[in-house]
């Protein structure tokens, strides 16, 4: 047993210096060769670039509108998803306006607390096609604000596959979405960035205030 483990030693002793010796002959011959760069994948060259669009289909949210939500921070899909609605809404610099009426209301509480809704949001651009006089009226009324508001609102977090048809909103009314895939209308207004991702809500950012 010994010595056959002493002739494998000495085969593989032999075999080693052999390599080696063959090394040392032909490393002259390689040394003016460059090494081989290893090849760049698609992946790699495309980097930093696609990670918005990424982001945007990781958290599920469409339309050309949701290009102005910011890429981190508070603001952003992955931010806002973190917060209940209304401390989400205020992070969005879509939605200046509505998180102030939200908050003249005294809506923040209890949109915050509710386990799950969808929020038709219009923009400040929105609020800014009502005429200044109607819109300061409207802000200095608590009891239609809030009407005008909740309209805006519908239990339960419903996503593009489940948003078209009519839902009875938080005022006690109906609201009707047509449309499919990521082409939605509610009334006169148009979803411009749809299935924003909240704590505890779906967010559709509208182009018009929703009147009941």
């Amino acid at each position: 047993m010994k010595s056959t483990i002493v002739r494998r030693a000495g085969l593989a002793s032999a075999a080693l210096t052999l390599t080696l010796g063959l090394a040392a002959c032909s490393g002259s011959d390689d040394s003016d060769e460059p090494a081989a760069s290893e090849p760049t994948t698609s992946e790699e060259s495309s980097g930093a670039d696609d990670m918005g669009d990424s982001d945007m289909d990781m958290m599920g949210a469409f339309g050309p509108g949701c290009s102005a939500i910011p890429s981190d921070g508070a603001g952003s899909l992955e931010g806002m998803a973190e917060e209940p609605v209304a401390t989400a809404a205020s992070s969005n610099p879509l939605l200046t306006t509505l998180v102030s009426a939200v908050t003249e209301a005294g809506l923040v509480d209890t949109l915050n607390s509710e386990e799950s809704l969808t929020v038709f949001a219009p923009t400040d651009d929105a609020f800014d096609k009502i005429p200044q006089d109607q819109l300061d009226a409207l802000l200095a009324d608590t009891d239609q604000l809030t009407t005008v508001l909740t309209h805006h609102v519908v239990a339960g977090e419903l996503g593009p596959d489940e948003i078209a048809g009519e839902h009875e909103t938080l005022a006690g009314d109906t609201i009707t979405v047509e449309g499919s895939d990521e082409d939605f209308t509610v009334g006169d207004a148009s979803v411009i960035c749809g299935n924003v991702p909240t704590a505890n809500a779906k967010v559709y950012v509208v182009d018009s205030v929703l009147m009941p």
